[in-house]
Formats: structure tokens, sequence, C-alpha cells
């Protein structure tokens, strides 16, 4: 049988521009795992590495405008948004360079023998090394910086693996362009272009995951996938790290005091977040608890008058449209929902922005309504207006684990002078990887302190996607008893040779 064709689709029209691979069979996926395990060994060098990173941000940088044209192309995202994608994910490149030139990263310790300790303290060296090959499956919503090149791979090259990604079908023809400028990259500094492959294909993912050189795995996708290559992950003779950010709500709280002081100015904040890429984030606010009374109302007015100014936008492709026409039927259906601006259909390829409100008395008891506390892909949110803190505090312990959750305070409780901050903060913090106070989750800074992940199911770990220590995901530590220093590896001896930071008998060095 011949292999299907993967073609490049227009989500502007639903129609096809080109064919540009043919989905990957078991053996081509074997062949993309093994050349991969082959060039792990050029990774070793951090130096090399170093500068393979930075050499592939420069070659996409190079490369911006005929990526740029052809991203926009697959996904309707726009010039702009993913000019600025592409800056973010080249600055993502380099910012693993520069933790690799540290080697902070390695988590080196040493411990002389110390026959005085119970028990007894022999030669022990600690430090961590590569996992092996990783499987990376790309994100439908950032053809850049959670595909191919994202922050996955980067961190999984940081680390000294290669890796073998899962192209996204609402991007293949990016794909595979930006996998060439990676694989030139390498070529420059001697490393196989194997360190980077690219599958195509539902079950060359399933293939993939299940493959045994392949040692862990990053996925940033929906529950329901991601759920599923998860527990194949767990399900091996041999089962491995399954990193997967699958869905989030990234709920919202806004006190009475602050919806009395700003509401206006709510509403416009929350209409452009959650509007942001006609609602393709991945930190979307997606349920809002506002409060009734005339604070409440002034947001709801604010919100309805700047979501009704949001042009038609296309999603990045038809089947999330009708996913997303068919869930806000769903939900504006229900009992006590209304909606002040009606999400839906724009035109035949177009979504409109909305939002649904509802008392948040028929969120805190389950029933019809746990539809509500679900993700809905798209421009769309939820506005529960609750009576009381004792219905805020009903509805958050129904929730799901969270990539974010934020509060919107007045500046007396941003101050601490009520303790009202201080208890919300308290009720958000076991919900989510990253709580906001008077700001908007989307937008993720590549930074060192960066997390990027959440209770699950935002996310099957504990680990970040984004941020300096995404690389601890793709390393395991090893640590060596009792070896001959001329045995041990030059990152593990007294002498130090590479320069790098270690605790060394209990103390920190630089």
């Amino acid at each position: 049988m011949a292999a299907a064709p993967v073609w490049s689709v227009d989500p502007r029209t639903g129609k096809q521009r080109e064919q540009v691979a043919v989905e990957a069979t078991a053996e081509e996926v074997d062949l993309a795992v093994r050349a991969a395990a082959d060039a792990a060994s050029a990774l070793a060098d951090r130096t090399v590495r170093a500068a393979f990173l930075r050499t592939a941000a420069d070659l996409l940088e190079e490369a911006k405008d005929h990526l740029v044209e052809a991203a926009d192309a697959e996904t309707a995202l726009g010039p702009v948004r993913l000019t600025g994608e592409l800056a973010r994910t080249c600055y993502q490149l380099r910012s693993f360079a520069d933790i690799v030139d540290e080697g902070a990263f390695l988590g080196i310790v040493i411990d002389h023998p110390d026959a005085s300790a119970t028990p007894p303290v022999p030669d022990l060296r600690r430090y961590k090394i590569p996992l092996g090959v990783v499987a990376v499956y790309s994100a439908s919503n950032f053809p850049f910086a959670f595909s191919v090149p994202g922050g996955d791979t980067a961190s999984a090259l940081a680390a000294g693996c290669p890796v073998v990604v899962k192209a996204h079908p609402d991007h293949p023809g990016t794909s595979e362009l930006v996998a060439s400028v990676l694989r030139r990259a390498a070529v420059r500094h001697g490393i196989p272009e194997g360190v980077i492959g690219l599958v195509h294909g539902f079950d060359a993912g399933v293939e993939l995951v299940g493959h045994p050189l392949v040692s862990g795995a990053g996925f940033t996708g929906s529950i329901r996938g991601g759920r599923a290559l998860f527990d194949a992950a767990a399900a091996r003779p041999v089962p491995i790290p399954f990193h997967g950010e699958l869905g989030s709500l990234n709920p919202v709280v806004v006190t009475e005091a602050a919806a009395a002081e700003r509401g206006e100015q709510i509403g416009i904040g929350l209409a452009g977040s959650m509007t942001l890429g006609v609602g393709q984030f991945c930190v979307k606010p997606g349920l809002v608890l506002a409060p009734e009374g005339a604070g409440g109302d002034r947001l709801v007015k604010s919100l309805t008058e700047a979501v009704s100014n949001t042009e038609a936008g296309v999603l990045l492709d038809h089947r999330m449209r009708d996913n997303f026409v068919a869930g806000v039927r769903e939900r504006a259906g229900l009992p006590d929902v209304d909606a002040p601006v009606t999400p839906g259909a724009g035109s035949e390829h177009t979504v409109s922005a909305g939002f649904l409100t509802v008392p948040a008395a028929r969120l805190a008891a389950e029933g019809a309504h746990d539809l509500l506390l679900e993700e809905c892909f798209g421009p769309v949110t939820v506005v529960a207006r609750y009576a009381d803190d004792a219905e805020i505090t009903a509805v958050l312990s129904r929730l799901p684990g969270n990539l974010t959750a934020t509060v919107q305070l007045s500046s007396d409780e941003a101050a601490g002078e009520s303790g009202r901050g201080a208890e919300l903060l308290a009720e958000l913090t076991p919900l989510a990887g990253r709580v906001l106070v008077d700001g908007w989750p989307t937008g993720v800074a590549v930074a060192p302190a960066q997390h990027h992940g959440g209770p699950y199911p935002a996310t099957t770990s504990t680990s970040t996607s984004v941020g300096g220590t995404a690389v601890e995901r793709w390393l395991r530590p090893v640590a060596y008893q009792n070896t001959p220093e001329a045995l041990l590896p030059p990152e593990l001896r007294d002498a130090n040779p590479l320069g790098l930071p270690r605790r060394y008998d209990g103390r920190l060095q630089h």
C-alpha cells in the first residue's frame, strides 16, 4: 500500500497547497531514531553543542523571511506574530547555549571520604548525563517556539540528546524547512544530520514513543492525544519519562474590591488576553470569577465592548474551527448561561470571539455545567459571577490542574492591607505552576525563573517546558564511588580542569 501523502493546507481556505512529504512507515521511524542515536557522541563536547545551538539561531534568522512566509501560509497566524515567535525561538536557542557553556545544569557534587561520619562516607562524585534520543511532538499553535526548533528540541540538544520530531500536520512544510536549517547548523560543527530527525503521520508518532532507543519524550497538545502517548510511554517494557503539556483552563479571580476600583480596565485586559492569537494560546484565560454587583457589571460591560470590536479570525485548521463552533454552542445551551457576545462561526473559514456568563453557584456543584470547567480552544471565555467568597472557594475546589492562575486585586489588597490577597494566593497556588497578580497569563517569558507546567492535566510531570531548567528533563544523575582520578570524567576531577560550578565537600564553588 502506498504511503499516505502529507499535505500543506491553507487554513484561510481549507484547500491543499502542496504535498510536502509522506507519512513515515515503521521502518522509516526506526531509521530516523537509529540515525539520531548514532549522532549522540557528536554532542558529547559541550563547546561543540553550544556552538551548534548558536549557529542554529543564526541560520534561522538568516532564513526569517522565507520561514515566516511559509508558516503564515500554513497557520494564518500572521507575519507580525510569527516574526516575534521566531525571534523568541532564536533567543531560546542562544539561552540554552549559554546554559551549556556555564555548566551548572550538570549538578556536580563532590564529597571526599569521611570516616568519622555515621555511617562513614566514601569518595562520591555525582553529575548528570544525557538520557539519549528524545522524541518531540510538535504543537499546532506555535510552529516555531513549540515545534521543530522549539523549547523541547533546544533543551534536549543542550542536554546532549539527539532529537526526532514528530511534525504537526498543521504546518508540515514549515517543519521540513526548519529541520533542514537545523541540520545545516549541525553539519557546520561536524555533527551528523541525523541529530535532528523528522517524521510525519499519526502512526509514526505512536511508533516513535515505543521505539527502544527513544529515552524520553516531550509533547504539547490535547489531553486525549497526550494521555494516550503518556500511557504508551509508561506501558513500554522499559518505561520512559514523558513530559506532556495537555490542557489548561487558566482561571482568573477578580476580587470585589478590584472590580469596584478598575472593572473597566480589567474587562479590556481580559478581552485582549482571551482573543490574542484568536484564542489559541495554551495560557488563554478560560474561566473568570467576577463578582456580582456594580463593579462586576462594569467589568462585563467593558469586556462586551472590547470583544464586540474584535474581528473574526482564522483558526489553525478547519477541524479546530468545527470543534470550537460545536463546543461553544453546547456550552451556550446550558441552563442559566448567557452570551453577551455570542462566540461561534464568523464565516465559512473564520470564527468570531465571544464570552459566556453563568452564576458561579452553577459551577460549584457537579453536573452538566462541568463542561464549562473544560478548556475550549479558541476565542471564548466563561465569566462566572459569584455572590461571596465562599462561592469562589467552591468553584476553585473543583478545578483540575492548570498552567496558570491569576488574581486581580485592588491596590489595598495588593499592598497586603486586607489579607485577602494572601488568602487568594494560597488558594490558587495548589492549582497552577505559575501564579499571576494583576496581569494576564498570555505571554510566557523565556527566563531562568520561568515555570511553564502545572498539576495534571496541565502537564504530566513537575517539570517546565520553558526556561533554563527545562534542560533537566533530559538528564539523569549518576554517582561514582571510590573511582580513581584517572578514570573519572573530567567534570568530576578535583582539579576542575573545565572550570565548572560545583558543590565541593559541602561548599558551593563557582
